[in-house]
């Protein structure tokens, strides 16, 4: 599908999760967190979260926050269950989780004092604890990544920055790295 004439624009910041239509291009930038995208290629809905850490020890019984990957799972299954669909037909990738020291990490072995290793096997569990194939991801290294998911297509387009400052416009993702199955 084409570029729709109206677009909105959403930028998320850390904790933040939006779930929207066709017409919907989500942006958000990432260090140590970690962004899941989710969309349906046949409703052409979808949405991203970023979240910060993997979770809170205690949680209010009426209240999601998105800064933990457990709630922003929760919160896409909430649109999932609002929306009568199953899990496993939205194409579900991942990004983030960067180092943002200079020194090796390992993300393989659990290391609990690095947060951005722990953010990306909380997410790879959730998903697939909760019936999600991620089709696509790019996760772990050192620096920065600018994300954005444009709806009406499906296509996420994905800028890593190693060990520099994150200076991206809109525009510079057309020279970069689309993420797709």
């Amino acid at each position: 599908m084409q570029k729709p004439q109206h677009v909105i624009e959403i930028f998320l910041q850390p904790g933040e999760f939006y779930f929207g239509g066709q017409d919907t291009r989500i942006r958000t930038l990432l260090g140590s967190c970690v962004a899941i995208t989710m969309w349906h290629p046949r409703l052409l809905i979808g949405g991203m979260c970023h979240f910060m850490l993997p979770s809170r020890i205690v949680r209010p019984a009426d209240e999601l926050d998105g800064r933990y990957a457990d709630e922003a799972m929760a919160l896409f299954h909430r649109e999932i269950r609002r929306l009568g669909m199953r899990p496993e037909e939205f194409q579900v990738k991942l990004f983030g989780g960067g180092n943002m020291f200079n020194m090796p990490t390992h993300c393989s072995e659990i290391d609990s004092n690095n947060v951005a290793c722990r953010n990306i096997m909380a997410a790879r569990d959730l998903l697939k604890n909760h019936g999600h194939k991620v089709v696509a991801e790019h996760v772990g290294m050192q620096g920065y990544r600018n994300v954005m998911l444009d709806i009406w297509s499906g296509k996420v387009w994905m800028r890593h920055m190693e060990n520099a400052l994150p200076q991206t416009r809109v525009n510079d993702f057309e020279e970069n790295q689309c993420i797709n199955s």
